[in-house]
C-alpha cells in the first residue's frame, strides 16, 4: 500500500528556532519512515510583507540547510524551495478564482497583521491562506502537521477543495459515485513541544518576528548566547517548577523544553526539577540546549560549506515536486474548463 503523505514547510524569514525544530521539523524527521514526506522552504509566503531581497536569497538557503542538519533526509522526502515549482502561483490564481472574498477577510491572522501594518498590508497578505491551500493541495496530501494557529488555514484549504472544486467541478463514474478533483486533506495534530513558548512571556508563543531577540533561542546561536538567553528568560518568584499551572507559564514554558532538550521527558523532567529554584534549574537548561544544538549546528556548518551538495538537493526536490504538482494542476486545469497545451 501507499504511505500516507505528508506536506509541510517554513518560511525563511529569520534563522529557525527552538519552536519550529521541537514544535514541526523534529516531528518531521519522525514522520519520514512512515509516511511520503514533503518538505517545502515557502518563500512565497515570506514576501506578504516588506522584506529584503538579498536576505530571502540567504535565508532560504539556511532554511534548507537547516532542515538537512535537524535529519531531514533527501532520500527519504522531497525537500524544495516552494517558488522553484511554478505550480503553486497558477494554482493559487485558480483557486482565487472559486474562494468567496469573506472567507479571507474572516481569517484570524489576516485581521491581526493587518492592524500592525496599517495602509500598507498587501493583498498577498490576504491571500496568503489560498497560496497556503494551494501549498497543501498541490501534492495531494492525506495529513498535514498543523499547530492550532494554522488550524483555520487548513480548513480553509479543506473548505476549498471540497466545496468550491470537488463540488462544483467533479465528475462521476459509471455507478454515480463521485470522483474528486483535489483529495481533502486531515490536519496532524502534534502534542507534545507543538506549542514552543516566547522566553519573554511564557503566554505567547515563540516566533522569528518577535522584535525582542531574547525571546527565542535560534538554531544557531552560540553557546554563550543561548546560556545569556536563558539566564534572561522571565520567571516568577514562586519556588520550584510545575506543568500545568496557568498562573505560572514561564515555568510550564521552561520545564518543558528542559524535558524535550534533554531527552528526559516531562516526568523525568518534574522529578529532577520540581523542587529546584530558577538559579540551579536555568544553567540546567543551558546546557542541555547547547548540547542537544550543537550537532545540528556542526551538521549546517558542513552543509554550507558545500553549496553544491545543497543546490544538488534542492534541484533533485525541484524535479520530483514538480511532477507530482504538475499532475494535480493539470487536473484541475481539466476540471475548469482549460483548453489543454499544445
Amino acid at each position: 500500500m501507499a504511505r500516507p503523505r505528508v506536506l509541510s514547510g517554513v518560511q525563511p524569514t529569520g534563522c529557525l528556532h527552538l519552536g519550529n525544530w521541537l514544535g514541526a521539523i523534529r516531528n518531521w524527521v519522525d514522520l519520514q519512515a512512515s509516511h511520503d514526506t514533503f518538505f517545502c522552504v515557502v518563500d512565497l509566503h515570506a514576501i506578504t510583507v516588506p522584506h529584503n531581497p538579498e536576505q530571502l536569497a540567504e535565508d532560504t538557503l539556511s532554511t534548507a540547510a537547516l532542515y538537512l542538519a535537524c535529519g531531514i533526509d533527501p532520500n527519504q522526502s522531497t525537500v524544495f524551495v516552494q517558488s522553484h515549482v511554478a505550480a503553486h502561483s497558477e494554482l493559487c490564481w485558480l483557486l482565487n478564482c472559486v474562494t468567496p472574498l469573506n472567507w479571507l477577510e474572516r481569517m484570524i491572522q489576516f485581521k491581526e497583521k493587518a492592524v500592525k501594518q496599517g495602509d500598507q498590508v498587501s493583498v498577498g497578505l490576504l491571500d496568503y491562506p489560498v497560496l497556503m491551500a494551494a501549498d497543501i493541495l498541490l501534492y495531494g496530501a492525506d495529513l498535514v502537521p498543523v499547530g492550532e494557529d494554522q488550524k483555520q488555514h487548513l480548513e480553509l484549504a479543506r473548505d476549498i477543495a471540497q466545496q468550491r472544486i470537488n463540488s462544483r467541478f467533479g465528475s462521476k463514474d459509471a455507478a454515480g459515485e463521485e470522483i474528486p478533483v483535489l483529495k481533502v486533506p486531515q490536519p496532524m495534530i502534534l502534542k507534545e513541544g507543538a506549542r514552543v513558548m516566547s522566553l519573554t512571556d511564557g503566554a505567547n508563543k515563540m516566533s522569528k518576528s518577535d522584535p525582542n531577540e531574547g525571546s527565542r533561542i535560534t538554531l544557531l546561536d552560540p553557546p554563550e548566547l543561548i546560556t545569556k538567553k536563558i539566564k534572561r528568560a522571565k520567571t516568577d518568584p514562586t519556588m520550584g517548577l510545575e506543568f500545568g499551572n496557568p498562573e505560572r507559564p514561564e515555568a510550564d514554558n521552561l520545564l518543558g523544553l528542559y524535558a524535550l532538550l534533554s531527552g528526559k521527558g516531562r516526568q523525568s523532567a518534574l522529578a529532577e526539577c520540581g523542587a529546584m529554584g530558577w538559579g540551579t534549574f536555568k544553567p540546567l537548561l543551558a546546557e542541555a540546549a547547547v548540547e542537544a544544538l550543537r550537532p545540528v549546528q556542526e551538521r549546517y556548518r558542513d552543509l554550507r560549506s558545500d553549496p553544491g551538495h545543497l543546490q544538488a538537493v534542492l534541484k533533485d526536490g525541484q524535479i520530483k515536486a514538480t511532477e507530482a504538482a504538475n499532475a494535480t494542476l493539470s487536473a484541475v486545469r481539466q476540471a475548469l474548463g482549460f483548453l489543454p497545451a499544445a
